[in-house]
């Protein structure tokens, strides 16, 4: 009797937790989405150090409460998950982690204030309750368009590259002799990818009538050099778009496999369509 009551504790706190189709799973996720941007305001008030100074005390108790908070749901989804493991490295887990511990280092270990930093990484965590990488597509669209063209881009960074060294160089040996900054060519360098780059710092800048029309070449050639990496990936996302969705793409996120944390199983399926563990309902 005791065994089912726990296998049944652990079965509701799971889809409260886990599954957002439910009354207690929305009120769940209303409840950490006010808790996170309650957090990251906390870690803003907190880098102003005349509100820290004034509200030091409240603030440090603010956010104790909350990491208390994220500590407990950590744990649960430990407990009620039925492969711990695959959690706690999943690339959420890795987040929740990190977003926690922070806070217990400042207590026991001195000097690590400054890793409470790491707490702005909850901010991560709205994708997962609002389920936005699921909803914008476009975005998986974007990111196998990056990784279809990444040989190209690649090529062409490293052209850029080339022209940058070939370009600082020769300003070298025209600016040299002058008080111009350009005093290595290591520095010339840098100035040919900030004018390359359209940045423009100005703290290096050439004087003479042969580097400034350099300059100015190569101010024109960077507003070219820009628009080469866009329409590659333009053109790798325009083929994404023209493939067919495949039909899981197209079904709202609303269960997780308890075994492998697939997040796009169907609403009404009993089992995971990856690793064929039964599903929670």
């Amino acid at each position: 009797m005791k065994n089912f009551f726990d296998k049944h504790w652990k079965a509701r706190i799971y889809k409260i937790i886990y599954h957002s189709d439910t009354p207690a799973g929305k009120l769940f996720d209303l409840v950490l989405l006010v808790v996170i941007l309650a957090s990251i305001l906390l870690v803003m008030l907190e880098s102003v150090n005349s509100i820290d100074k004034k509200y030091h005390d409240f603030l440090n108790i603010a956010e104790w409460i909350i990491t208390i908070l994220f500590t407990i749901e950590y744990i649960l989804r430990i407990i009620t998950n039925s492969s711990p493991k695959k959690y706690i490295f999943s690339f959420y887990g890795i987040i929740d982690l990190l977003s926690t511990v922070p806070k217990y280092l400042s207590f026991f270990l001195v000097g690590s204030h400054s890793l409470v930093a790491l707490r702005a990484l909850r901010l991560m965590r709205v994708f997962r309750i609002l389920k936005l990488a699921r909803f914008m597509g476009e975005s998986n669209n974007f990111i196998k368009a990056l990784k279809a063209s990444r040989v190209k881009i690649a090529v062409f960074v490293s052209f850029v590259v080339i022209l940058c060294i070939i370009l600082g160089t020769v300003m070298y040996l025209v600016e040299s002799e002058q008080d111009s900054g350009f005093t290595s060519i290591p520095r010339s360098v840098y100035w040919a990818i900030v004018t390359l780059t359209t940045v423009g710092y100005g703290d290096i800048a050439p004087v003479t009538s042969l580097g400034q029309f350099i300059a100015s070449l190569i101010m024109i050639i960077g507003y070219g050099i820009i628009a080469v990496p866009t329409g590659i990936v333009t053109a790798e996302f325009a083929n994404q778009k023209k493939e067919p969705k495949k039909e899981k793409d197209l079904i709202p996120d609303t269960k997780t496999c308890p075994e492998c944390l697939t997040n796009d199983i169907r609403k009404e399926a009993k089992y995971c369509y990856v690793c064929g563990a039964e599903i929670v309902h």
